[in-house]
Order: C-alpha cells, then sequence, then structure tokens
C-alpha cells in the first residue's frame, strides 16, 4: 500500500443514526434511490501498514474494491483516505483482518432528501434495525428524518455503533 499523509486527506463530518428495520418499498420509492451490497472488513496496523478497512461492493453486475483510513479529528469529523483497488490488493491486505472480528455484511440504499445524501445501512446481523448516515458540510448542520425512517436516536457519538465496534461484537451492542 502507497505511503500518505492523513492529514491532507479530505475532511469527512457525518451524522449517524441508529433507526427501526425501514419499508424497503418506502425507500425505493426516495428521489436518487440506490442500492449496493458490501461486505467490509477491518485491518489490524501492522508495521508500516496504518490499519482501516477494505470493501467488496457489489452493484448489480459490478464489483469494486475500496481500501479506506481514517482519522478522528471529533466525535464528527475525520480524515478520510479512500482508494479504489484491485481484487488481488483486497485479497492481500485481508491478511491484515483484526482477529476476532466478523465482516460486516451489509445493504446500503442510498437516496436524497431535502438537498442531503444519506446512507441507510441495512446489516445481516439485525433484523429489527438499521442505520441512517448524512454527511454534512459543517457539524452543525441540521439533519432533516425522511419520511421513510422512523428514528430510534442518534448515535453519531456513541461508538457502539461503529462498524469497526459491531464487526468485534459480532453484530451486538455491548
Amino acid at each position: 500500500m502507497e505511503h500518505f499523509d492523513i492529514n491532507q486527506a479530505p475532511l469527512e463530518i457525518e451524522r449517524k443514526f441508529l433507526i427501526q428495520y425501514p419499508d424497503i418499498t418506502a425507500l425505493r420509492q426516495m428521489p436518487g434511490y440506490h442500492v449496493a451490497h458490501m461486505e467490509q472488513s477491518y485491518l489490524q496496523a501492522d508495521g508500516d501498514f496504518p490499519g482501516g478497512r477494505v470493501r467488496r461492493i457489489v452493484d448489480g453486475d459490478y464489483v469494486k474494491y475500496v481500501y479506506t483510513y481514517k482519522v478522528r479529528v471529533s466525535e464528527l469529523t475525520r480524515h478520510e483516505f479512500e482508494k479504489e483497488i484491485t481484487e488481488e490488493e483486497y485479497r492481500r491486505l485481508l491478511r491484515y483482518k483484526t482477529p476476532g472480528t466478523i465482516t460486516i455484511e451489509k445493504d446500503r440504499h442510498s437516496f436524497l432528501y431535502q438537498g442531503l445524501t444519506y446512507e441507510l445501512d441495512v446489516y445481516a446481523f439485525w433484523e429489527d434495525k438499521a442505520t441512517l448516515e448524512a454527511e454534512v458540510e459543517s457539524e452543525d448542520t441540521p439533519i432533516p428524518v425522511p419520511p421513510c425512517v422512523t428514528l430510534i436516536k442518534e448515535v453519531t457519538c456513541d461508538r457502539r455503533y461503529n462498524n469497526s465496534r459491531l464487526s468485534r461484537n459480532k453484530g451486538k451492542i455491548e
């Protein structure tokens, strides 16, 4: 993996919500709706390798692989380095998979609502809930709740709902 200066990586400001399991039919009616299947594995740091995550994304007949490394700036903001990689690089990086973790499998439903792009993740290990994220320009941007979801609570600052933690806890909230 190439070396990079994470402090030069773009900033990502994101808010995350726990929601009731969504009505997929209602989601499909939202403007800009799109769905893709993801397999997401977390990697441990090793020597010069910083860790991070890899994703296998299946979008219809198209499959792509992505490596991501993030560094927290605040509870809502991170530097995010992201790069599309080859299947061979993906398989090589999986050798760094954090021991004792699961590969997170989820369907990501994306749609537009009131000027924001939402990403709603339906996980293979949950039957009654899901998560909803919105990437915003500033930490104080209001997040309107789309009509196709039922909000349980905001979990942006609750690390138990981070995908990396869910991979360690096998989808259980501890």
